[in-house]
C-alpha cells in the first residue's frame, strides 16, 4: 500500500529521542486550530464482503484486487500499543472499523484487549451481515456500541447499493442481535445517493421511528462524499442534508435539538411527537472541519489526521522500530499540533479529483 499511504514524517530519519519510560502528558494535543484529539478510527481490515458503490465498487475492487497480506496489517498488539498512546494523548473514542471489521479473525480478542483501557468508550462500525452471530461475543468480549451501515429498506435497492447480493433482512436480523445483546443505542448509517437511494428516506425514517425502543435506534443520514478515488464522486449526486428534514419533517415533524458533546458530526433532530430521534452528516453542503476531533490508523498502519487526505504518517515503522511508548507519544503529539486540515472547507471540482485515501483503508 505504498501508494496509499506517504510519510508526512519519516521516522527512520528523525534524531533519536532519549528513553523515557512511561507516558506524561502534560495536556491534551491540540491542532493549529484549537481541536482537540478525541476520536481515533482504527480499521483494522481492508476487506469486506460487501462492494458499495460509494466505497468499494466492484470495478475497482474485483475478484483480482490485491488486498493486504497479513504481514502489513497491524496485530492486536501494535493496535493496542497505539490505543494507549493516544489514550494518553487525550483520545476517549475507539471506533474499529474497516472494511468490514467482523471479517478480522478473532476480533473479540482485540476488543478484550481494549475495554481494559481506563476511560475509553469503544464501538465498532459493521455493515451488519455477520452481527446475529457475533453481536453476544462482542458484546461479552467489552464492546459498549455498534454502528450499522444500511442505505435502503427495499432488497432491490439495497441490494444494489451493496453490490454482493446481501438481502435487507441479514443486515434486520443483526440489528435485533445487537439489540438483544445490549449495544445500545445503535446508530443506522444511510448514505443518500442522489437518484440512487433517496426514495429510500421516508422508508427508512418511518421503520425506525416505528420500531423505536428505550434508548432506541437512530438513523443518521450521510451526504454522498468525495471519499478517496473510485467511487467516481459527482456534485449532483449529493443531497444536501436539508433536504433530507424538510422531506422526513413534512411528514413528521422535527425540531433541532442540541449536540451530546462538542465536536458531534451529526446534527440531531428530534420528532416532536416524542418518537425518538434521526441525525444528518452534512460533509459536503455544511462543513464541521473547524470541530473536527477524529484521527484514522489504517489498516497497514498509516496516520491520517483527515477523512479526505492525500498523505499518512507511517506509525506501522515507528512500531516496529526500537522507539517506546514516550518517543511514539512524542512524534504523534507533534503531528496533531502541525495539524490544519480542512479539506471539507475548501471543496472544489479540483480537489474532488484529488488522488486520495480510500475510505476502505480508513474507514468512514
Amino acid at each position: 500500500m505504498n501508494d496509499r499511504g506517504i510519510p508526512l514524517i519519516d521516522a527512520r530519519h528523525m534524531a533519536p529521542l532519549q528513553p523515557s519510560g512511561s507516558i506524561t502528558v502534560d495536556r491534551p494535543a491540540v491542532d493549529t486550530r484549537g481541536r482537540q484529539m478525541r476520536d481515533l478510527r482504527i480499521s483494522i481490515t481492508d476487506r469486506c464482503n460487501f462492494r458499495c458503490v460509494y466505497c468499494m465498487p466492484k470495478t475497482v475492487f474485483g475478484r483480482d484486487y490485491p488486498f493486504l497480506p497479513r504481514g502489513d496489517l497491524l496485530s492486536f498488539e501494535e493496535i493496542t500499543r497505539s490505543a494507549r498512546i493516544f489514550v494518553a494523548l487525550g483520545v476517549r473514542k475507539i471506533r474499529l472499523t474497516g472494511g468490514e471489521p467482523l471479517l478480522r479473525h478473532n476480533v473479540e480478542r482485540l476488543i478484550e484487549m481494549l475495554a481494559v483501557i481506563p476511560g475509553l468508550e469503544l464501538t465498532l462500525t459493521t455493515n451488519g451481515s455477520l452481527l446475529a452471530k457475533k453481536a453476544k461475543s462482542l458484546c461479552d468480549a467489552g464492546l459498549q456500541r455498534v454502528t450499522i451501515s444500511l442505505d435502503a429498506l427495499d432488497d432491490a435497492t439495497f441490494r444494489k447499493m451493496n453490490d454482493a447480493d446481501y438481502p435487507v433482512s441479514q443486515v434486520l436480523e443483526g440489528i435485533a442481535a445487537a439489540e438483544a445483546a445490549g449495544l445500545t443505542p445503535i446508530k443506522i448509517n444511510m448514505v443518500v445517493k442522489r437518484g440512487t437511494n433517496d426514495q429510500a428516506i421516508l422508508p427508512m425514517a418511518r421503520f425506525f421511528k416505528a420500531n423505536a425502543t428505550n434508548p432506541g435506534r437512530i438513523v443518521r443520514f450521510i451526504e454522498y462524499m468525495d471519499v478517496g478515488s473510485s467511487n467516481g464522486w459527482k456534485l449532483d449526486e449529493v443531497l444536501p442534508s436539508a433536504e433530507v428534514v424538510k422531506r422526513i419533517s413534512a411528514e413528521m415533524p422535527l425540531v433541532p435539538c442540541d449536540p451530546n458533546y462538542p465536536g458531534e458530526v451529526a446534527e440531531r433532530w428530534r420528532y416532536l411527537d416524542g418518537g425518538g430521534e434521526i441525525g444528518v452528516v452534512s460533509s459536503v453542503t455544511q462543513a464541521f472541519c473547524s470541530s473536527c476531533t477524529r484521527v484514522r490508523l489504517s489498516t497497514d498502519g498509516s496516520l491520517y489526521t483527515c477523512l479526505f487526505a492525500e498523505h499518512g504518517f507511517d506509525l506501522r515503522h515507528l512500531l516496529r522500530s526500537a522507539q517506546s511508548d514516550a518517543e511514539v507519544s512524542a512524534v504523534l503529539d507533534d503531528l496533531w499540533n502541525q495539524r490544519a486540515d480542512n479539506y471539507s472547507e475548501r471543496r472544489s471540482a479540483e480537489t474532488a479529483a484529488l488522488k486520495k485515501i480510500e475510505m476502505s483503508y480508513i474507514g468512514g
